[in-house]
């Protein structure tokens, strides 16, 4: 089984990936944050930097239903070295879905389709898909299928959801087993993977070869040794996990303009972080207050020390 880290925004930029890869290495494969514009920011070139992602797999994400800017993101993209790219149309934010991209894009099959007949004759690199299956229901779900198997994809990642899911409700495995029947592209789950038992009950109702990788976010952000317990070895220690904070943290101050946009991303973290302790609630509510790196440090060494590790 291979195994993909999500992107999402803010929290899996290049500093998490490298501190990631250096205390843990499981990951088989990195998609980055979306880049929106033909333009990249300079957040965005620094988070596909080459130099950045040395001894990384990253595949680039690109967020649009232009196909003239898809091109020219891609084109640049070549420019820095990578072959592949992936294609949002799994977003569910509102803001993006407004302006029909994302999961958004999925309301306009008939646009979708010829977005994607332009960008895969045009596009110098490979371009793999991450999609959920409608907008409103799951019954839009075949006819986008059928979109997608028109098309060459490097691989298709399903999150099983639709938009108005957003996270809540069950992820629609009929969907996903679904594509697992009639698809012919190489496919990849994702949605709610966050224990042992939750890959268990998602592979176990898939017994074929074309599920041979899965796709976690929300759940390695919560335990990062969510993928080492899969594979087969012991839970993470919690001075492993500290090693791996204290990784991010001196990555982000290194490049990072100011004290307070660090904490800015730490606090981010410890939303999902936190949930792996035994109680940590009066140590967060401290940590989303402070604004100095040395208060934040003190406070989080108490909470290691005095908390239990239990994701």
């Amino acid at each position: 089984m291979k195994f993909y880290m999500a992107p999402m925004e803010g929290l899996t930029g290049f500093v998490y990936r490298n501190a990631y890869h250096r205390n843990f290495g499981d990951v088989d494969q990195y998609i980055t944050p979306f880049i929106g514009n033909r333009n990249l920011s300079s957040r965005e070139k620094n988070d596909i930097l080459p130099a950045h992602n040395a001894g990384l797999s990253v595949v680039p994400q690109i967020l649009t239903n232009r196909a003239d800017d898809f091109l020219e993101i891609a084109r640049t993209l070549q420019e820095y070295g990578y072959d592949t790219v992936n294609l949002n149309l799994g977003c569910p934010s509102g803001t993006v879905v407004a302006k029909y991209r994302g999961a958004g894009f999925l309301a306009l099959p008939d646009e979708l389709d010829r977005f994607l007949e332009e960008i895969f004759h045009k596009c110098p690199l490979r371009i793999s898909i991450k999609t959920r299956i409608g907008v409103e229901n799951p019954g839009e779900w075949e006819r986008l299928l059928a979109i997608y198997e028109q098309y060459p994809l490097e691989e298709l990642i399903i999150h099983p959801r639709v938009q108005k899911d957003f996270y809540k409700n069950a992820p629609r495995m009929d969907a996903f087993l679904f594509a697992v029947k009639t698809s012919r592209h190489a496919l990849c789950y994702n949605g709610d993977i966050a224990s042992l038992e939750d890959y268990r009950q998602v592979t176990g109702n898939i017994a074929d070869a074309k599920l041979n990788r899965v796709m976690l976010g929300r759940g390695i952000l919560k335990n990062p040794g969510l993928i080492g317990e899969i594979r087969g070895g012991k839970r993470v220690s919690k001075t492993a996990v500290k090693k791996f904070h204290d990784d991010i943290l001196v990555g982000y101050l290194e490049v990072m303009s100011g004290e307070r946009n660090t904490l800015f991303r730490m606090k981010e973290l410890w939303s999902y972080l936190g949930q792996s302790f035994t109680s940590p609630e009066k140590y967060l509510k401290k940590i989303r207050k402070t604004q100095r790196v040395s208060e934040y440090r003190a406070l989080v060494d108490a909470l290691f020390s005095e908390q239990e590790w239990c994701p």
